[in-house]
């Protein structure tokens, strides 16, 4: 049996250093791999649960936003939002579940942005994970 490798390189200049990149076609095998390395953490459920979110620290002006999320994990959420509040790194005060008025169920958590995404229809998809609670 006749086995094909099929891989090409690519000398590029890095500052003074020369760096070889070496392209594989895709396969299982390349996918796995892609997959182990970007593994979440823990199971993400999809749910629409509706959280408060203010900045931390506010920088610029204040701003309160009550929506609900797209999927939930033990670190962290992903919603969609119309406002471009949100950029990476900003420090957040996420009240999850939210309730009004105020539900024993509900926590405060210092959460900080991962990734804000711009959607095709012109919403923004913000990740956001949970850093710690928020002794009350």
């Amino acid at each position: 049996m006749l086995k094909l490798r099929w891989e090409t390189t690519c000398k590029c200049m890095v500052g003074h250093t020369s760096v070889v990149h070496q392209f594989k076609p895709w396969s299982d095998s390349n996918m796995q791999e892609t997959a182990q390395k970007y593994r979440r953490r823990s199971l993400r459920i999809s749910i629409a649960q509706p959280v408060r979110l203010t900045p931390s620290l506010p920088r610029d002006a204040f701003f309160e936003e009550v929506t609900v999320t797209k999927n939930v994990s033990p670190e962290g959420f992903y919603f969609q939002t119309k406002t471009n509040h949100y950029q990476e790194g900003l420090y957040l005060l996420a009240t999850l579940p939210y309730h009004f008025p105020a539900d024993r169920s509900d926590r405060v958590y210092l959460a900080q942005v991962v990734r804000v995404e711009l959607l095709h229809d012109g919403q923004r998809g913000v990740a956001v994970q949970l850093l710690s609670p928020v002794k009350e």
